[in-house]
């Protein structure tokens, strides 16, 4: 019986995507944005991440370009007021698409140690919203996957 469960786990994390997860949405901020506002929101919002934009080429839009996360924030405590999101973005852009693969997310979180991915539908388009280690724990732990 545990084997059938095992199995049946396997094959809907298989199935499932990072839509099915993620948190659609997402805050952004320029890179001259202080920590200190960036924990402001952070706690507004109830999130771990801010994604860090600049401009696009046509100077339109915005297109992601890092991540400050909490643990950037507890980096940089006694330096709120002082540090920028530009300064303190220390987890890589990686990016994956609504439609791949949960597994794909995992393992692109394991393979660059982030625990925040930005969602994208285009790479050259703002994103669409940020999948999380805690985003794969709730699906994990929802029986959906």
């Amino acid at each position: 019986m545990t084997v059938r469960s095992h199995a049946a786990s396997t094959t809907a994390f298989e199935d499932a995507c990072v839509g099915d997860a993620m948190h659609a949405g997402v805050l952004t901020c320029p890179p001259s944005t202080s920590l200190r506002t960036i924990a402001r929101m952070m706690a507004q919002y109830g999130i771990h991440a801010v994604v860090v934009t600049l401009p696009d080429d046509e100077g339109d839009g915005e297109l992601a370009w890092r991540v400050v996360s909490d643990l950037a924030l507890a980096r940089h405590a006694a330096e709120l007021d002082d540090t920028s999101a530009g300064g303190a973005a220390t987890e890589p852009l990686v990016t994956v698409h609504p439609g791949d693969p949960l597994a794909r997310a995992a393992l692109l979180m394991a393979e660059h140690g982030t625990n925040h991915l930005v969602v994208v539908d285009d790479p050259g388009r703002p994103p669409v919203g940020v999948i999380s280690t805690l985003d794969l724990a709730r699906a994990f732990a929802s029986g959906r996957v």
